[in-house]
């Protein structure tokens, strides 16, 4: 693979792709690809979503985008440059591919119950395959509490510790098109700062993506703008969500 660009969430020309590979794990059709400069991409047709009960079909793509959107306007970061492409197999998203520090760790993990480090917050707990009490646990570490904030912006459904990605000393995150629905559906790891009020400088990125938020309108439905408002409202009124009964709070596999 290409190296990761210095800053892989800055706005790029990307040109004609070609298929270079394949994820296989991933739910939807999901390739590698590189354009004709040797940017190599993660691209997902809207001809390879698979049909999901609730999220109308053929938006994911888009939403990938809207995450992405929704990052820069807010200065979060998190999100690699992702724009819709005429690709190889048609209309889908293309984002930036990041080449993961080996070396690095998300910030999650499972441990056993009665061993959770120091500045980590325990999320569930359970037992693995012998029969011993563990624990999912993550840290508390500003980046992560970045993504954290993010993801209760975009109604995020499906923030596994796999869709964290270490790099350069940042953490980054991928695989955002089950988000911005209008029903509460935020499922994540990274509960550990459930109920804190914001702090200054993630007001300001709330506000600032509401003060642009008409630069979703062509991605997501104008009732899905509108929930990201009410969302980011309440996130500024009552600080950081906490889990309810509504639905599982975390999604599944962890990783």
């Amino acid at each position: 693979m290409e190296p990761t660009p210095a800053d892989p969430c800055r706005e790029r020309e990307i040109g004609e792709l070609t298929l270079t590979g394949r994820l296989t794990q991933a739910s939807n059709a999901t390739f590698v690809a590189a354009d004709d400069t040797g940017l190599t991409v993660v691209y997902k047709p809207v001809l390879g979503e698979r049909e999901l009960w609730d999220f109308p079909t053929g938006t994911l793509a888009r939403r990938e985008v809207a995450a992405h959107r929704v990052s820069a306007l807010g200065g979060f970061d998190v999100v690699p440059w992702t724009t819709m492409v005429d690709g190889p197999l048609g209309e889908g998203s293309a984002q930036v591919w990041i080449e993961v520090d080996d070396l690095a760790d998300e910030g999650c993990d499972i441990v056993p119950a009665d061993r959770v480090p120091d500045g980590w917050f325990p999320i569930m707990l359970g037992e693995d395959g012998n029969g011993t009490a563990v624990a999912v646990v993550h840290a508390d570490d500003e980046r992560l509490r970045r993504i954290a904030v993010f993801d209760a912006l975009i109604n995020n459904a499906d923030r596994k510790a796999g869709h964290v990605l270490p790099a350069g000393g940042r953490l980054y995150g991928c695989d955002h098109g089950v988000s911005f629905h209008t029903d509460p559906k935020l499922r994540t790891l990274l509960w550990g700062w459930a109920g804190e009020p914001l702090n200054r400088t993630e007001q300001a990125a709330v506000l600032a993506v509401v003060d642009g938020v008409d630069q979703l309108a062509s991605l997501i439905a104008d009732d899905e703008v509108a929930a990201l408002v009410a969302r980011a409202e309440r996130l500024l009124a009552e600080g950081l969500p906490e889990p309810d009964d509504l639905g599982p709070s975390v999604p599944w596999p962890l990783w």
